[in-house]
């Protein structure tokens, strides 16, 4: 559990020990990062550190892999099994007021999911390797689910964030 910063406010439950559905771990991400401290915080950072990353995938699930090779970009679905689950009001280290869990991409959430568009490299399905440009997450780190990226349907030219609202 980490220290709580001023107007920061937790669940009255910790959601990682409350049974509910179940997820499948299909593999594991291999990435440079074995420390939180060392860990880009986010896609961009992990590219400009140049650091390749790989995603090993269970051999059940290695047929999935099949015709992945076609796409140049994936959206990879990872569980951020190191973060706090119980926060639901954040105070991150850059920002002047804390938001909601849901108006943030902090890894420390109800259901610790992590979101990546990932440039593929290489597949190997017969080794349940694909070969990324890099990724924000820790060595280690657990794979739900991996979907080819469609610039066509996926990408929203338009899609904007406003400036937070000063709450004087």
């Amino acid at each position: 559990m980490s220290e709580r910063r001023e107007g920061e406010g937790a669940l009255p439950i910790d959601p990682g020990k409350v049974p509910d559905a179940t997820v499948a771990f299909i593999g594991r991400v291999g990435s440079a990062w074995k420390d939180r401290a060392d860990c880009p915080k986010n896609m961009a950072a992990a590219r400009q550190t140049g650091q390749p990353a790989m995603l090993q995938l269970d051999e059940a699930y290695r047929p999935g892999l099949d015709g992945l090779q076609r796409s140049s970009h994936a959206v990879v679905l990872t569980w951020l099994d190191r973060s706090v689950r119980d926060l639901i009001v954040q105070k991150p280290r850059h920002a002047a007021a804390p938001s909601g869990v849901f108006a943030l991409r902090s890894p420390a959430r109800p259901n610790p999911i992590g979101l990546h568009v990932c440039r593929i490299v290489a597949v190997d399905a017969a080794n349940g390797v694909v070969q990324l440009d890099s990724i924000d997450v820790l060595d280690g780190t657990p794979l739900i689910d991996i979907k080819p990226y469609f610039a066509s349907t996926d990408s929203i030219p338009d899609a904007s964030r406003a400036e937070r609202e000063s709450s004087d």
